[in-house]
């Protein structure tokens, strides 16, 4: 037998008559079912005595149903002291969140208490233990191949704490021995007190002296029957049976008034009819189990009282054990429909895992296509969090599977960005290369021929795939501030429109006058404020430059006006965003294609980003779990970041699209 097993004996806490199933519901990795429960075995019903006419004159005070009442207390083994223990402090402790060090010194804690109290914990901190090791490892492992090292040279982490582990284990085993062995040895002590009674009531009942002056001895003897404890199980029926047999021979013998036995027949049948009174209204308890552990009380105190008069016997038992009927089936019934549930689980979690292992990711090979197979990865992650336990013979089982089918996508995954890192570097070495043309062209005068070969540059710019984000900014602005070099360069020497651009300012200034006065305007709805504001915007965008001194204080002269009539109608942000783009549209359509290829190129490297956020908050979201408070507000708070990227890609995408319309 395995040491940390208690011995059968030492934990045995069920009766004869019913025995209840274990409803703790310990915390384990991923999901455990409920225990099933144990038949429950019906009480015996009350033995029949025949009594001869003189013995049913006078008969005995304690009757023979006294007697079977004793045999079947002998199996009720829980001690009054365990009953009363108290569960230690640690028992509400969150272990999980222990480190290694910290769940060795509690078990080092738990090893002061009593042996008996501590078996759960001391699983459950074992448990713990190894797993956080294997995670430790796998870290240190993941860490010592990343920088480099080889699979073969890895070693596992020793720090010592596991043979301190073990080193405690075995101080928690030989203590367990050691109460295990002191249990047998009180079992024995306890036959050889129980052998001594009955040979001193075999002496009472084959004495020739006037029994009755022996009563009050042997009701000593039997109350300190009672209290000695239990016996070695090979002698329980044989040693009960002699004691029934001598309880029956000695109250045979005993002859009492007539009027007293009737008495006691009488304040038992009133006990016994408020005990099935109680075992009735349990049909009416909502909680199944509270009824069922209540039963079981009901049953000690039925076995506790004395018998009721023979004419009662079978009418009251009858009740009794009907009532207990209704609850049993209740019982019974509350755990078929839970192993019901639970196979349906498995089933349900099996189709998963059949769909997860089926899904074909070995022919994806773009990102986009990853991404949407995250997607769909994920959203089976999710229903199989919302389906509820297995049975417990499964349970693990299904999960590993699970498991392995998830990671097996995951690590593929992996693979195939990491295969993605040379193509991100050939595509950086493609653009150095265009920056490098581009800064040797940022000084020529020849303003028509370099400006089609910077225009044909970035045109080949758009058609090279994306590059490893630190150095995407960094290239960018090296290429973007050579051509902008150049344009700036040839605006500055093809500029003869000073009158046009003063005409032009002076056509703003009265926009935004207009857009100011429409703040009082009263005699329309707000739609037609709207519908003006729109066509001041238009008029806006279809003038001209002018002077660049004036250029920006004009700008957020019109950006405030606009802004302010905006808010005052309501008009959603991202609406407004929109139209103020729409606004510098205009203005960066007169400057020519490459102002437009520019910014839609911004854009563009802005949109992969928010998706490259979007695609990695959606794939750590699939690694976390709900099955606490923390976990769940944190997929919570990712949740709403990725709604508020897909809202902000969503607008950069209507701009993009309204550039490749002016395109």
């Amino acid at each position: 037998m395995d040491p940390l097993e208690l011995n059968k004996d030492a934990e045995m806490v069920d009766n004869d008559l019913t025995q209840q199933p274990d409803q703790t519901n310990p915390q384990v990795t991923e999901e455990l079912p409920v225990n099933e429960p144990a038949k429950t075995v019906q009480p015996e019903d009350e033995a029949e005595t025949t009594v001869t006419p003189e013995v049913a004159a006078s008969e005995a005070v304690e009757p023979k149903e006294e007697a079977v009442a004793d045999v079947v207390s002998e199996e009720e083994v829980v001690s009054e002291e365990k009953e009363k223990q108290v569960v230690p402090e640690s028992k509400s402790l969150d272990l999980q969140a222990f480190s290694r060090e910290e769940l060795v010194a509690h078990l080092k804690q738990l090893l002061t208490l009593e042996i008996e109290t501590i078996k759960d914990e001391v699983e459950h901190i074992k448990l713990l233990f190894y797993k956080k090791l294997k995670a430790d490892n796998e870290e240190s492992k993941k860490v010592f191949l990343e920088s480099g090292g080889e699979e073969h040279d890895y070693k596992p982490v020793k720090d010592g704490l596991d043979e301190e582990l073990k080193t405690l284990l075995n101080e928690y085993k030989t203590k367990k021995a050691a109460l295990i062995a002191k249990m047998e040895a009180d079992k024995e002590n306890n036959l050889i007190q129980k052998q001594h009674i009955l040979d001193r009531m075999k002496v009472l009942v084959e004495s020739n002296d006037d029994v009755s002056s022996h009563i009050n001895e042997f009701r000593e003897l039997q109350k300190k029957w009672k209290s000695i404890g239990q016996v070695p199980q090979e002698h329980v029926n044989e040693l009960w049976k002699s004691y029934a047999t001598c309880q029956e021979s000695f109250w045979d013998l005993i002859k009492i008034n007539n009027e007293l036995r009737e008495y006691d027949f009488k304040k038992n049948l009133e006990l016994k009819t408020t005990i099935c009174e109680a075992a009735e209204r349990l049909d009416e308890e909502a909680d199944v189990i509270s009824a069922f552990h209540q039963l079981q009380k009901l049953h000690d105190e039925w076995r506790e009282t004395g018998p009721v008069a023979r004419e009662f016997r079978e009418e009251i038992w009858n009740r009794f054990k009907a009532a207990s009927a209704v609850i049993n089936r209740k019982h019974q019934g509350h755990f078929d429909e839970i192993r019901k549930i639970e196979e349906d689980n498995l089933i349900a979690k099996t189709a998963l895992c059949e769909k997860i292992e089926a899904f074909d990711f070995a022919s994806l090979n773009s990102y986009k296509a990853w991404d949407e197979a995250t997607k769909t990865i994920m959203g089976w992650q999710e229903e199989w969090r919302t389906i509820g336990f297995a049975p417990r013979k499964s349970n693990h089982k299904i999960f590993d599977r699970y498991r392995a089918a998830c990671d097996a996508f995951f690590n593929a995954k992996a693979e195939f960005y990491k295969a993605s890192k040379n193509v991100l570097s050939d595509n950086l070495e493609k653009k150095k290369a265009l920056c490098e043309q581009a800064e040797k062209l940022k000084d020529s005068t020849e303003w028509k021929e370099t400006s089609e070969t910077l225009i044909r540059l970035q045109k080949e710019w758009k058609t090279i795939g994306p590059v490893a984000k630190k150095y995407s900014d960094e290239v960018w602005k090296r290429f973007i501030s050579a051509c902008d070099y150049f344009f700036e360069q040839k605006q500055k020497n093809t500029s003869g429109q000073r009158t046009e651009e003063l005409e032009n300012l002076a056509k703003k200034k009265d926009l935004i006058a207009k857009i100011n006065e429409l703040d009082i305007v009263t005699d329309k709805t707000p739609a037609d404020v709207l519908t003006m504001l729109r066509e001041y915007i238009a008029q806006w965008n279809e003038v001209g430059h002018v002077p660049f001194r004036d250029k920006d204080k004009i700008y957020k002269e019109y950006r405030s006006a606009v802004d302010k009539m905006f808010e005052k109608l309501n008009v959603d942000a991202n609406q407004r965003r929109l139209d103020t783009f729409k606004s510098n549209l205009k203005d960066m359509s007169t400057k020519g294609e490459n102002k437009l290829l520019r910014e839609r190129e911004k854009l563009m490297r802005a949109y992969e980003h928010l998706k490259s956020e979007i695609a990695t908050y959606e794939n750590n979201i699939g690694f976390l779990t709900s099955t606490n408070k923390k976990g769940s507000g944190l997929i919570r708070e990712m949740e709403r970041k990725i709604e508020a990227l897909k809202e902000e890609a969503g607008l950069i995408e209507q701009k993009i699209n309204l550039i490749e319309e002016s395109l």
